[in-house]
């Protein structure tokens, strides 16, 4: 394992080996888990997400890319993107591509798409991003993260991963041939890995996914482990308030990873301040269904070889979704 040079109070790579990150388990559902995130996903579908395309923003990679908004749960208006392709054939191949905990304010490097003749939204969910800014809902990360979290009807986590559903189900209706299910492949990294696999299990309309250094795994592990990301705010309030692990349980994204069953890309590194790499592996050690993993140096640090390491994601990206989604 490559050692890196850092300034943080804490070892990023937590002490693990590789052969010691491969056996971390993803704890326990409750045992209402299923009902819970299945009643979720009823609510999300029967929105009526009315998405209204923008004008022209940019042209690059094959595409066309709008602004788009549309309506999610509780009626929150969200923007973000929509990339269409330049040549006017059908659409075979769709995408939701989630974002970080930084937001986005442009499509940014997720454009170019994975395959071509493909159409994808990038939304900002809300209170994130430039076009997902919602009243009452934090902004910065370490405070969005906590919020409403004392309940797991209130904790916001659960209306983000809605904002994944219902930014499906705007994509299919302003692109109807790829409506139905395994249509669609679902991209999260980070803070949108996290919510793909809490999404995933509940939605047949994505016939695969990549989740890469994803958040929210193994969230009893999590507690333990000091961080530099929102895991660390999270960390803080249990200190405070203890009985939040019973809330936290709805929200472990290694839970429901388990009950994955599409094929499951994760990219997970050995070396990560911001999410610790033994709540990312324990993502990837629980689907169900077909599953591949790519190994990396580092997730979220520069490091030397970083162009190249993206450069291989993005080629796995490539490859993975050829399989499934061809």
């Amino acid at each position: 394992m490559t050692s890196y040079v850092h300034d943080f109070p804490f070892d990023p790579a937590y002490g693990h080996t590789l052969d010691e990150l491969m056996a971390v388990p993803a704890p326990p559902a409750p045992d209402d888990f299923a009902d819970f995130w299945r009643a979720r996903y009823d609510a999300a579908r029967k929105v009526a997400t009315d998405p209204e395309i923008g004008p022209l923003e940019e042209e690059r990679d094959g595409v066309r890319i709008h602004g788009v908004t549309y309506t999610s749960v509780g009626g929150v208006r969200l923007g973000g993107w929509l990339a269409l392709p330049v040549e006017p054939e059908p659409v075979r191949h769709g995408f939701v591509i989630g974002h970080g905990y930084g937001g986005r304010a442009e499509p940014g490097p997720d454009v170019p798409l994975p395959l071509p003749r493909s159409a994808a939204i990038l939304p900002c969910v809300r209170g994130m991003g430039s076009r997902g800014l919602v009243a009452g809902i934090p902004d910065v990360s370490a405070q969005h993260v906590l919020h409403g979290i004392e309940s797991r009807d209130t904790y916001v986590i659960g209306d983000c991963v809605a904002d994944l559903w219902c930014a499906a189900s705007a994509l299919a209706e302003l692109v109807p041939e790829l409506a139905g299910a395994g249509r669609l492949g679902l991209l999260g990294e980070s803070f949108g890995g996290g919510l793909g696999a809490l999404a995933l299990p509940w939605d047949d309309r994505f016939g695969a996914a990549q989740l890469t250094v994803p958040t929210f795994g193994n969230h009893p592990l999590r507690l333990t482990l000091p961080c530099a990301g929102s895991g660390e705010s999270v960390r803080g309030y249990h200190r405070e308030h203890p009985e939040v692990v019973e809330v936290l349980r709805y929200f472990d994204a290694a839970t429901a990873a388990g009950l994955v069953e599409q094929p499951t890309l994760v990219a997970a590194a050995l070396f990560d301040p911001s999410v610790p790499p033994p709540g990312q592996f324990a993502v990837h050690n629980a689907p169900a269904g077909e599953r591949d993993l790519l190994v990396l140096p580092a997730g979220h640090f520069t490091y030397d070889g970083l162009e190249q390491e993206v450069a291989g994601l993005v080629a796995a990206r490539r490859g993975f979704f050829g399989k499934w989604m061809a």
